[in-house]
């Protein structure tokens, strides 16, 4: 059963005061696309409306060919958190589907939706989780970020070595 109704979607993008709705999708190299409507078009996106260009997005399709939907799963409708409290911005992850309503061949998403059914069809369950890793950078006499670290621990170091513990203890609160 899904989460959320077309319906649901259209009342908190109306109640929830959000101005915008960024129609995600991911390119044939893992990079995060999107396409931010209005939220006036709320009603045309969860009805599959919303058209891209996909002769713009690297290893898409063909200019001739250009015409792509965006569908969007009402499952992963959320507002994000760090949009201002009025306006606020919510997003729908999308699958790219062609002008004849087939997927698109090309879509990541698609591709791993396919692989996974035929996985589940040869009895293999598909699990996934997150490892968040990343590098902490100092910044400039501008604030702007450089490529020098200053951290000088390992994996599982303490301090003094760990000059990003306070940091990611911060992340986490």
């Amino acid at each position: 059963m899904s989460k959320y109704t077309k319906e649901d979607i259209i009342r908190r993008v109306r109640e929830d005061d959000v101005e915008f709705i960024r129609m995600q999708f991911t390119d044939i190299f893992g990079q995060l696309k999107n396409v931010a409507i209005t939220a006036s078009q709320i009603e045309k996106a969860v009805n599959n409306q919303i058209m891209i260009d996909g002769s713009s997005i690297e290893g898409f399709v063909r200019i001739n060919e250009s015409d792509q939907y965006l569908v969007p799963d009402l499952d992963t409708f959320t507002i994000l958190p760090w949009r201002p409290q009025h306006g606020k911005v919510a997003r729908l992850i999308c699958d790219v589907y062609n002008p004849d309503g087939t997927p698109f061949a090309g879509d990541p998403r698609g591709v791993l939706k396919r692989m996974l059914e035929r996985a589940a069809k040869m009895g293999y369950t598909f699990n996934v989780g997150p490892e968040c890793e990343f590098f902490l950078f100092q910044t400039d006499e501008n604030g702007h970020p450089t490529t020098t670290t200053s951290d000088e621990a390992g994996y599982f170091d303490l301090g003094p070595l760990d000059h990003g513990e306070s940091t990611r203890r911060e992340i986490c609160m």
